[in-house]
């Protein structure tokens, strides 16, 4: 069994850190105001009228969906443009061909992506300490569940990045399928606030597990089980690292 090539794997995070950081003001300002106009007109606007949510004060309970909103979107968005931009300038070939596993490549891609995305998490989290009371019951759990989600939906964007042929489809993905999905999964209200018929809709959301795990380890309670949470996430983890797989085994969108 061959050692892994962790200078590779380094050589690709950092150099995608590095674009990270090129862009560092428009990437920390575009959430800090996002969640600023989050608070005042959810917060002000529909929490003056909402005092709590299940027994959690409006301006609070939004915290978790918030930074899940972002997670999602930016882990996807990371992921996918990180690789897409090596196919559409040929620089994929000079990867393939050097001593460098798929392991290491999707370590590379991904753990920059999910590093991304963790850390714009985090500045929402600090911004909306500026606006509420902050209570984490579970910080443990909100680290695993934040590290899980960013890592699983960074695969998801790597493999959208490898299938999309033009920057159409590498938008689409998360403005008009995962952008709905989670502000219909929780982000902003309780599934318990909505009539039986809806409820039972909402559970074939699969971003309402994630959400409710992850609001779970902020303040003890949520609309779906802890366990069914991580089975789910655990579940489309699994799925993404086959979809990796497969297109590295096939060269599926990499030597096409």
């Amino acid at each position: 069994m061959s050692r892994m090539n962790w200078p590779a794997v380094r050589a690709i995070y950092v150099f995608e850190m590095h674009r990270f950081l090129r862009t560092a003001t428009q990437s920390i300002l575009a959430p800090v105001i996002s969640t600023s106009l989050y608070f005042v007109v959810f917060g002000a606007a529909i929490g003056a009228r909402m005092n709590t949510v299940d027994g959690v004060p409006y301006g609070l309970f939004i915290v978790p969906g918030l930074m899940m909103l972002s997670l999602l979107t930016q882990s996807i968005t990371n992921a996918s443009f990180g690789i897409y931009f090596p196919r559409f300038a040929g620089t994929i070939y000079e990867i393939l061909s050097a001593p460098i596993s798929p392991v290491e490549v999707v370590l590379g891609y991904v753990g920059a992506a999910a590093s991304k995305a963790i850390i714009i998490a985090l500045i929402i989290l600090a911004t909306a300490a500026l606006f509420v009371p902050l209570r984490v019951e579970h910080p443990f759990w909100m680290l695993a569940f934040l590290l899980l989600t960013a890592v699983t939906f960074s695969l998801f964007g790597f493999v959208i990045g490898l299938w999309a042929d033009g920057f159409e489809r590498l938008q689409m993905v998360p403005l008009l399928i995962i952008t709905p999905l989670t502000f219909l999964g929780g982000s902003f209200y309780a599934i318990e606030m909505l009539p039986p018929f809806w409820q039972t809709v909402s559970l074939a959301n699969p971003v309402v597990y994630l959400i409710s795990g992850f609001r779970w380890s902020f303040f003890g309670r949520a609309d779906i089980g802890i366990a069914a949470s991580l089975g789910m996430t655990t579940l489309f983890l699994v799925l993404c690292l086959g979809a990796v797989t497969y297109i590295f085994r096939t060269g599926y969108r990499l030597k096409s």
